[in-house]
């Protein structure tokens, strides 16, 4: 069954495991979240559930999302966002889905949006190679030729220019649950996710199994 639960991220640090290697985790306070709504096929076209994360005072929630969350019984939640699940007619409105949901050895896919770093030239945001750096090259960070002439007289596109650079939504796939600490609703997943800390991010069930490097 898909498991799929909301989370901030509070940061990295390391563990060790029963051998005695150290692992480098990302530590998520996961849930508790609160099933808001429940989209069927037969009603809405397609199945889903609507999840809600961290508490919010109700004079804060503008009158449209209140009449929301009135309509389905459920107390105010900071954020909602929807996952597909084809096994959501097996939640209800206001169930309340815990971090208990994972257990060690499971493998997720980590949605969130990468840190902003602003406008960027080409050497940090594409990876291009600096020129000569002595006094006479003039040319050291800048974008270089674009290839471009008489004919085609233009620009390709996706060509690699300066810009802005992150802030983008950003899904890392095949992360493995070192650590589920329900009394804490603590997760700690082994490598790093998209995202400052305090960023909301959804952990789901992988859906794409990548086997492990040796």
């Amino acid at each position: 069954m898909a498991k799929a639960i909301l989370g901030r991220k509070l940061g990295i640090t390391q563990v060790f495991d029963e051998e005695g290697r150290l692992i480098p985790v990302t530590a998520i306070e996961a849930g508790p979240c609160q099933v808001i709504q429940v989209k069927t096929p037969e009603r809405d076209g397609y199945a889903a559930i609507q999840l809600g994360f961290g508490p919010v005072r109700a004079k804060r929630v503008k009158k449209p999302m209140a009449g929301h969350f009135a309509r389905h019984g459920v107390q105010p939640r900071r954020w909602l966002r929807e996952v597909r699940l084809e096994e959501a007619g097996s939640y209800a409105s206001g169930q309340e889905l815990t971090v208990g949901l994972f257990s060690k050895g499971d493998r997720v896919d980590v949605t969130g949006v990468s840190k902003g770093k602003g406008f960027q030239g080409v050497i940090k945001r594409h990876g291009f190679r600096r020129g000569p750096m002595s006094h006479g090259s003039k040319y050291h960070r800048r974008v270089g030729s674009l290839g471009a002439s008489t004919y085609p007289a233009r620009v390709f596109k996706g060509r690699g220019m300066p810009g802005h650079m992150g802030a983008r939504r950003a899904t890392v796939q095949n992360l493995e649950v070192v650590r589920v600490e329900p009394d804490r609703n603590l997760l700690l997943l082994k490598g790093s996710v998209p995202g400052a800390k305090g960023a909301l991010l959804m952990i789901r069930s992988t859906r794409k199994m990548i086997p492990a490097r040796a």
